[in-house]
């Protein structure tokens, strides 16, 4: 939508510099004050002042010059003297036009000639339509006729629409057919909020005959005002039924809403939106905004007005071709997340990735934000973190067969920590990490130095930098510096992460590679005036874990499967399933809360499950059935 506001100031900023071009354009008394005078009386809406430099009817010229702006719905004009010829008692002025048309359109500039002639001792511009542009003749006039393509889709990564259709209502008049245009829009803007000077002009700018989409509404809003909209019906407005593929699936909030402009959504975003147009609202959809809706192409016509037939077509305008955004999720593996999440009375975020890419293949919630939670949440780790601990442990020499018992209570360095249940099997460092044994964990933390402990974290991606369309947290750890602290590292209990950064360190050990994730494969870089862009950084190089430590990992992470508290994550036949599940405690608002995870894999699928309540075992029955119905992407 146009800001006229701004326009104007800038046109009145114009017109000094072209004030200043008219006059510097003659040396001495001449044709010229005929030609200034018109000119900038036309650029400043002086239409009176302008007429009067003219031999014709200053009433019907004023009207005439007048109608040009609102028939090209124009927010600006300038002029550039270009040259003057002058012999006898006639002279011809050429000049340049400049029209701003809006909606991103560029300037549309042509070249007009004004003949003059003297009248009673004064120069007069000899008055024709043809003064205002070369092909505009008697009984005629100019227009603008629109050009748009529908919303572009969103797809996932076989190019598979990820949007319903649903049904549009839609206000529409053909100009010709209005007895009252001005009296119909003051009605409409009153049921609808839309700035009456904008739809009128909308109305009073198109080409007669060309049907005009002056107002869109979801059914939502339809609903409230439809008796009202419909009593409009004898003044010539027309309800039309319209369907678009705007109705997000899942992830929706991943994916994103869209609906119709509104009259708040007008004033708010400028640019090319017109009334009828769509917004995206969250996700994907309001990032790509510019990119999926394009601009509006514009066509300056003449129109005979008897018929209210185009005559010719003076200029046309190529608006930003709009395309579609191609992601990387995956409409089965997102249809197994949601169902995965969906049994139990427990908040729940499941991200999955592709383990080799680390392409995001679904993102599936229950009672929390597939955006805020599932990518930018920040959570307590808890003893799920253990797994990128093992990595420092090994390499500082620690054997998985090394007897560790699992107290109840135990003390590191001032640091309490506390097991619930006692782990299960052979007190080793396998079985504890199996049954996610705090405090026998916990206890490693002098045998392993501070660096080391920030090395595997940074080898598994937690504080790593990298660029999605939409905010998302990559974990975060703290430098540690005593015993106590190493110790709740190993613990989880100081360090945050996200669902999404848990699961591409299950893609990690799945892989040997960490890599950071993968949204949107097309465009592969951030569209122009994206709405929301995260601040650009450069994104973290893949990273090659230890080929001895993951060894050790990917043993321990199948033990938690088969005889730890990840057992319910596992599936009969087919590919091994490998995992941990483990309790953390961290706050949600103001409340202390309880949180249940599970990472691992099955092949290339990596999962990262989080439950907000419930205990590790249900964190691993959702992955559980995730990897029953999942399959990954060949």
């Amino acid at each position: 939508m146009r800001r006229r506001t701004q326009r104007a100031l800038a046109s009145s900023l114009a017109l000094v510099a072209c004030g200043a071009t008219l006059t510097a354009c003659f040396e001495e008394p001449s044709p010229h004050e005929a030609v200034r005078g018109f000119l900038v009386g036309w650029q400043t809406g002086d239409y009176e002042s302008a007429a009067r430099r003219t031999d014709g009817d200053p009433a019907k010229v004023a009207r005439a010059i007048e109608d040009v702006g609102v028939h090209l719905d124009a927010a600006s004009f300038r002029f550039r003297i270009m040259g003057l010829r002058h012999t006898g008692g006639a002279s011809e002025a050429d000049f340049k036009a400049e029209v701003d048309l809006g909606e991103n359109n560029p300037l549309w500039e042509y070249d007009g000639k004004l003949p003059l002639h003297l009248v009673d001792g004064h120069w007069k511009v000899r008055w024709s339509p043809s003064v205002l542009h070369p092909q505009l003749k008697e009984g005629q006039r100019l227009a603008v006729s629109p050009t748009t393509e529908g919303r572009k889709p969103i797809n996932d990564r076989n190019e598979r629409a990820l949007q319903t259709d649903e049904v549009l209502h839609v206000a529409t008049v053909t100009p010709s057919k209005l007895d009252d245009p001005a009296k119909l829009v003051q009605q409409l803007s009153e049921v609808t909020g839309f700035p009456q000077d904008r739809l009128l002009r909308q109305v009073l700018s198109s080409p007669p005959n060309d049907p005009v989409s002056l107002v869109t509404f979801g059914r939502g809003r339809y609903s409230q005002i439809e008796s009202k909209l419909r009593a409009l019906a004898p003044q010539g407005l027309r309800i039309e039924r319209v369907t678009q593929p705007v109705a997000p699936a899942s992830p929706v909030q991943i994916v994103g809403r869209v609906s119709a402009v509104t009259a708040e959504t007008v004033q708010q975003l400028g640019g090319p939106q017109r009334a009828g147009d769509s917004v995206g609202q969250g996700g994907l959809q309001q990032y790509y905004q510019d990119m999926l809706t394009g601009s509006t192409g514009t066509r300056v016509i003449t129109v005979d007005l008897k018929t209210n037939e185009q005559v010719a077509e003076l200029h046309k305008a190529q608006g930003r071709v709009n395309s579609s955004v191609s992601t990387t999720l995956d409409t089965g593996v997102q249809a197994a997340a949601d169902a995965a999440v969906s049994v139990g009375a427990q908040p729940a975020a499941l991200v999955a990735v592709h383990a080799p890419t680390s392409e995001i293949l679904a993102v599936g919630t229950k009672g929390m934000n597939q955006a805020k939670d599932a990518l930018a949440g920040k959570f307590p780790a808890g003893t799920a973190f253990s797994m990128v601990a093992v990595d420092s442990l090994v390499k500082a020499g620690i054997d998985a067969k090394q007897k560790l018992p699992c107290p109840t209570e135990r003390s590191v360095g001032g640091a309490q920590f506390q097991q619930v249940g006692a782990a299960g099997g052979a007190p080793t460092l396998q079985s504890n990490f199996a049954n996610a044994c705090v405090t026998a964990l916990a206890s490693l933390a002098r045998r392993v130095d501070a660096k080391a402990l920030s090395d595997s974290a940074a080898a598994f991606g937690i504080g790593a930098t990298w660029q999605l369309p939409l905010k998302s947290f990559p974990g975060a750890m703290p430098k540690v510096n005593s015993d106590a602290a190493k110790a709740k590292v190993i613990a989880g209990q100081n360090v945050e992460v996200s669902p999404l950064s848990m699961a591409l360190v299950a893609g990690a050990a799945a892989s040997g590679t960490w890599k950071p994730p993968v949204l949107v494969t097309k465009p592969t870089a951030p569209p122009p005036g994206a709405a929301a862009t995260p601040a650009p950084v450069p994104a973290s190089e893949p990273i090659q874990l230890d080929a001895k430590s993951l060894e050790t990992i990917k043993s321990f992470m199948r033990a938690g499967v088969t005889r730890g508290t990840a057992q319910a994550a596992e599936v009969q036949g087919g590919q091994r399933v490998h995992g941990i599940a483990a309790p953390a405690l961290g706050t949600r608002g103001n409340n202390r809360t309880k949180f249940a995870w599970f990472i691992g894999w099955r092949g290339d699928l990596a999962v990262a499950v989080l439950l907000q309540g419930g205990e590790p075992g249900d964190a691993a029955a959702v992955a559980g059935r995730f990897f029953q119905n999942a399959k990954a992407p060949s």
